[in-house]
């Protein structure tokens, strides 16, 4: 059986760390980069960091009364599994895509 494919939101998250992968970033941030809804969005980053494609900490907030909040960067592993899903070898794979020609 072939893994799964990442989801279009997935690759949508990957690629905007990629594109500074020493950045943290708030998931507030990448929900409005991407219009990725909450309840998709902070399952998908849970799951991302559980397989070591993120690293998260948290920060303390500047203003008092105000939660704590989580930041993520993309870690080496998931820039290697975003070059993966990337690739030509596995493109060729998925076949073509469909509205493409």
């Amino acid at each position: 059986m072939a893994p799964r494919r990442p989801s279009p939101h997935t690759l949508a998250v990957l690629n905007d760390l990629a594109r500074d992968p020493t950045r943290w970033r708030h998931g507030y941030d990448l929900s409005a980069e991407n219009g990725i809804a909450s309840g998709t969005l902070y399952p998908l980053l849970m799951r991302l960091h559980e397989r070591g494609y993120l690293e998260s900490k948290w920060e303390q907030p500047s203003t008092e009364g105000r939660p704590p909040r989580h930041l993520y960067r993309l870690t080496s592993a998931g820039a290697a599994y975003l070059a993966a899903q990337s690739s030509p070898q596995r493109a060729r794979a998925r076949g073509p895509v469909e509205g493409m020609a």
